[in-house]
């Protein structure tokens, strides 16, 4: 948790590129159908921590529905508090039994309790499952990006809260790329997670991140890019330019024997389709399944 000076929180989307790995990672690890068995959040009500409730009894209640929700039956996460630097701390192991420390600070922000155990027990969920990325840094990336597409991380983004003195941030990811990754799993799920959002710093942020991931769906040679993105594409196609800029992932032209193909990312799981550049055809992620109508 973080109790720094507001415009030290970091924000925009400095680590995009490690989100959009970890998110083909996490297809690739579990198919489409595994991450579309994720298709319902933990629930506002499910996780609801008031000064009122006993404390270890509540902290074992929410932990409970994070195992449930990531589908641990076999793991049993036991939390404790004591005083750190950082919000939280997890032990990895064989298990069956895993233990998490939660900063003593969560003593006194209980609404924050169910957030901090989403982060950790991904970490369990990952460890499990044998995914993880090299180095710290980015395996952390992955642990928020993982908690947040599969319907436990929107809690995180709540914590974010900020005013002219202080500000709160729980997670490594920026406001705006929880936004992001949000986003994402609400165009695949259907869901509307601003409706749950108790801080307007975090409704925010959201809609930064909701604005990018809009823009991947818009970015040629998809059919849906705006007429100058489109005019910028014809123009590259002819010569064999790569374009369409870091935040839309990039579009680049191969010749073979076949003739000419563009290749772009997929907007939904950012592996990299390949089709013929010859006029509207429509491209099929292999996979995660997701159908594009291009303008090649």
């Amino acid at each position: 948790m973080s109790g720094s000076v507001a415009d030290r929180v970091e924000r925009g989307f400095p680590h995009l590129e490690t989100v959009r790995a970890a998110l083909t990672a996490l297809y690739r690890r579990l198919s489409a159908d595994g991450v579309r068995g994720f298709g319902h959040s933990v629930a506002p009500g499910d996780v609801a921590f008031s000064d009122a409730d006993d404390l270890y009894p509540g902290v074992q209640r929410v932990a409970g529905v994070m195992v449930g929700h990531l589908r641990l039956p076999a793991a049993r996460v036991i939390v404790s508090f004591r005083e750190m630097t950082h919000a939280a701390n997890v032990e990895l192991s064989a298990g069956p039994e895993y233990f998490v420390e939660l900063n003593d600070r969560f003593k006194r922000h209980r609404g924050d309790i169910g957030a901090a155990l989403a982060h950790e027990v991904t970490h369990v969920w990952l460890h499990r499952l044998g995914l993880a990325f090299p180095g710290t840094r980015d395996n952390e990336i992955l642990t928020d990006t993982a908690a947040t597409y599969l319907g436990a991380g929107w809690l995180l983004l709540d914590a974010f809260r900020q005013d002219a003195l202080t500000s709160q941030k729980l997670g490594y990811l920026t406001p705006e790329e929880f936004g992001y990754v949000l986003a994402k799993r609400a165009r695949l799920c259907g869901e509307d997670p601003a409706v749950w959002f108790t801080s307007p710093q975090a409704y925010e942020a959201y809609a930064r991140g909701h604005a990018l991931a809009v823009r991947d769906e818009a970015v040629p040679p998809l059919a849906a890019a705006p007429w100058w993105e489109r005019r910028r594409y014809v123009r590259e196609r002819r010569r064999g330019e790569p374009g369409g800029g870091p935040d839309g992932g990039g579009y680049a032209f191969e010749a073979d024997g076949f003739g000419v193909r563009v290749s772009f990312p997929c907007p939904t799981c950012r592996v990299r389709l390949r089709v013929p550049a010859r006029g509207r055809v429509r491209a099929r992620c292999g996979l995660c399944g997701a159908v594009w109508a291009c303008d090649t």
